[in-house]
């Protein structure tokens, strides 16, 4: 059982301020705050019931035990992801995107704070806003998003949405969370019946369908998002802790850092693939690929073989120190993973 507090900015200023609450949220007590130096924390609910706090206060100890003094909540949720990527999409070009701004936004969190990551929520879902799906392409939606069109819109598009969700689960903290539908690019928005649209039900669905119809491209959005889950839980991504960085190459709009023996690749630039690119390796080995955005079975052109092999050689750093490297084919805004084999 997962629980999701809301409006705790509100609760902890007033259980730090002048005024004397007692707030209660749930019937079982299970948050409460009191003036006077006396607790604020979190209480027992069940065995097993999982705690989640959805704030942006930056309150110290919210995911410490109330033994150790802390609030005692097991998770916070990281609100500044999805503000991040909603506002990259709206206001910078992608060919301008900082990678060091993005890879500071995803790792801006303290080691003993469990973060839950998202790209995007419910929040995008509702009318009002758009999903990173429809940000991305918008119109297009209606009318190409079957196999047989061909758009720049929808490849540039599927490519983005894929790389973004790759990169904040591997980055962003130790639990990912993701709103029903978008993972397979639900288009358009959820409005429930009310007095503005008429008491219309047309928008309160979720079209699960899409994603199963083997003539439109939702299905490849889906077929990606199950295996990017499937390699994370097997290799325990979100336990091992903070990313090791191993390469910002802003020019090239690359980037590369490992989990243990995998190694992530992006490449956010919107043209340059590069044959032959050279890159350093945590630990020598042999590399081989288990997870790409651009494969076909996920909608993507497969640039690069995923049969291939890549044997790190031993190579000099600007410092003068030698580390291990490997050549890879570095195609446009295209994520992979690989898996060292010793």
């Amino acid at each position: 059982m997962k629980r999701n507090f809301i409006a705790l900015c509100a609760l902890l200023l007033a259980a730090c301020g002048s005024q004397e609450p007692k707030i209660t949220l749930f019937s079982n007590e299970a948050f409460q705050t009191e003036a006077d130096g006396k607790p604020v924390g979190i209480y027992t609910l069940r065995a097993g019931d999982v705690t989640i706090a959805e704030d942006v206060s930056g309150m110290p100890g919210m995911c410490i035990p109330i033994a150790d003094g802390g609030i005692g909540f097991d998770y916070r949720l990281g609100m500044a992801i999805p503000d991040f990527w909603i506002k990259q999409l709206k206001e910078v070009p992608d060919e301008q995107w900082d990678i060091r701004e993005m890879w500071s936004v995803m790792t801006d969190r303290l080691p003993e704070v469990k973060t839950v990551a998202y790209a995007e929520s419910h929040d995008q879902a509702l009318v009002g806003d758009k999903t990173l799906a429809f940000r991305l392409m918008d119109k297009e939606m209606y009318d190409r998003m079957d196999r047989a069109s061909e758009s720049l819109v929808i490849d540039r598009g599927m490519a983005l949405h894929k790389m973004i969700r790759l990169m904040t689960i591997s980055t962003g903290g130790q639990a990912y969370l993701n709103f029903m539908g978008n993972e397979f690019g639900h288009p358009e928005w959820i409005d429930f019946p009310r007095e503005g649209n008429g008491w219309s039900y047309a928008h309160a669905r979720r079209q699960w369908s899409l994603a199963k119809n083997g003539f439109l491209r939702y299905a490849w959005l889906g077929d990606f998002d199950r295996a990017m889950i499937r390699l994370v839980k097997k290799y325990k991504v979100l336990a091992d802790g903070y990313p090791w960085n191993l390469l910002m190459d802003e020019r090239n709009k690359t980037m590369a850092f490992s989990h243990s023996d995998l190694l992530f690749v992006f490449n956010w630039h919107p043209s340059a693939s590069i044959p032959d690119y050279e890159l350093p390796v945590q630990a020598p080995g042999k590399y081989v690929p288990v997870l790409s955005t651009d494969e076909n079975r996920f909608g993507g052109q497969e640039r690069q073989s995923m049969a291939a092999e890549h044997f790190s050689f031993d190579a000099e750093k600007g410092d003068g120190q030698r580390q291990p490297h490997i050549r890879i084919y570095n195609t446009s805004r295209t994520a992979t993973v690989y898996l060292r084999k010793k």
